[in-house]
This record gives structure tokens, C-alpha cells and sequence, in this order.
């Protein structure tokens, strides 16, 4: 057995071979250009990894300003169709207000035009829709479209003497003008 572990041993340890630890001056040399040209690689790769990292978050915002550029895009379009809907609804509108405005021998055909009347206007608040607010009101080229003016001495200078036809907005956007006549 004692030969057994002294063959083992031989084969675990190294042999000290000169002619394996002879190294040369140039392979030192050698060497150390090698491991300066890799501290040179990984600075370049540092670099590398900002300007990727650079053009990430370039492309994140990018990205991000698109999707809210998109968002608004969304949100005028829907209120861009519903302010058209709506523009073209009201001559239905006018024309209610119009009847009954009418003398109607009927009452349960001048109530049923009130009560469409109503309706529709229940329907255009509920959508944020409003009415501009105009007779006795000061002129407001932002609200009112005057089509008139005429001499009123018990009206104010640029005062709202009777409206022709009524203005709506939808939100804070005026989507129809008031037509109106304005006092002196």
C-alpha cells in the first residue's frame, strides 16, 4: 500500500520542470501591453455603455412625448366630432325654440314640442354643452357675433340689445356665436 500512495502523490504534485518556468523578458512585456490595451478596452467600453445608455433615455423620451402627442391627438378628435355632432343638432334646436315661440290651438302638440325642447336640452348639458349667456350682457367678440347695431339711450355703450339667435359652447370652446344686436 505505501507504494500505492507515493505514485498517487507523484501524479498530484507537479513535476518542477525548468524548461516550463523558463519565461522570456519580451513575454513580460508582451504581457503587460496586453493588459494596458485591455485598461484602454474597458474605458472605450465605459464610453460605449454611456452613449448606449445616452441613447436609451433619448429614445425613451421620445417615445414618452409621442405617446402624449397622441393622447392630445385623441382627445381633439373626440371633441372636434363631438363639437360637429353637436353644431349640427342645432338647428333642430332652433327650430323647437321657434314652435314654441308659435301660437299652437293644440296644448298637447305645444306641450310635446316642450317637452322634446327640454330633452335636447338635457342632453346638451349632460354632454358639458351651454348656452351663451347674451341679452343685457356687454358685447364680447369671443362670445357674440353682431350682425347689428342700433341707438338705445337706457342701453350701456356696447351692451347686448336682443338676441337673434343663441350661442353655445362646448366646455370653454365656443362651438356656435351668439348672433346678436348690440345698443349703440
Amino acid at each position: 500500500m505505501l507504494g500505492k500512495t507515493n505514485k498517487d502523490k507523484s501524479q498530484i504534485e507537479p513535476e518542477n520542470n525548468s524548461e516550463d518556468l523558463d519565461i522570456s523578458e519580451t513575454e513580460v512585456e508582451e504581457a503587460e501591453i496586453v493588459a494596458d490595451e485591455t485598461d484602454d478596452d474597458s474605458s472605450g467600453s465605459e464610453q460605449a455603455l454611456a452613449a448606449e445608455k445616452d441613447r436609451y433615455l433619448r429614445l425613451a423620451a421620445e417615445y414618452d412625448n409621442f405617446r402624449k402627442r397622441s393622447i392630445k391627438e385623441r382627445e381633439m378628435t373626440y371633441s372636434d366630432a363631438r363639437a360637429d355632432t353637436i353644431t349640427r343638432l342645432l338647428p333642430v334646436y332652433d327650430n323647437l325654440e321657434r314652435a314654441l315661440k308659435m301660437e299652437c290651438a293644440d296644448e298637447a302638440f305645444y306641450k310635446g314640442i316642450e317637452m322634446t325642447l327640454t330633452g335636447l336640452t338635457e342632453i346638451l348639458e349632460t354632454m358639458d354643452i351651454r348656452q351663451i349667456n347674451a341679452a343685457g350682457e356687454q358685447f364680447d367678440p369671443k362670445r357674440h357675433n353682431a350682425v347689428m347695431t342700433i341707438e338705445n339711450p337706457e342701453l350701456g355703450e356696447k351692451v347686448v340689445a336682443e338676441e337673434l339667435q343663441k350661442g353655445f359652447m362646448l366646455g370653454e370652446r365656443v362651438i356656435r356665436f351668439s348672433t346678436v344686436v348690440v345698443a349703440n
